[in-house]
């Protein structure tokens, strides 16, 4: 479970089973969870994450977006 990246209390990461699904990343705060589809970038699922949350991590996701999916692309089809 490759971690990507941690921004305030925000952890970003793949499952490393997951590699025949589209790109995309999880994000863990606390016990909530969402994942987020990299092309484009669209929330795919969550649970316990608030409103505003989202609205920050689809903001986050997006900017680091060109980043996590080279991320992707070498994990994965390395």
């Amino acid at each position: 479970m490759p971690t990507i990246g941690r921004i305030g209390p925000y952890r970003f990461f793949f499952y490393s089973n997951e590699g025949l699904e589209p790109p995309h990343v999880h994000v863990q705060r606390d016990e909530a969870t969402a994942k987020f589809w990299l092309d484009p970038v669209l929330l795919c699922s969550a649970d316990g994450m608030s409103r505003r949350d989202l609205r920050r991590l689809h903001a986050i996701v997006t900017e680091k977006r060109d980043d996590w999916r080279s991320a992707w692309d070498e994990f994965f089809r390395a």
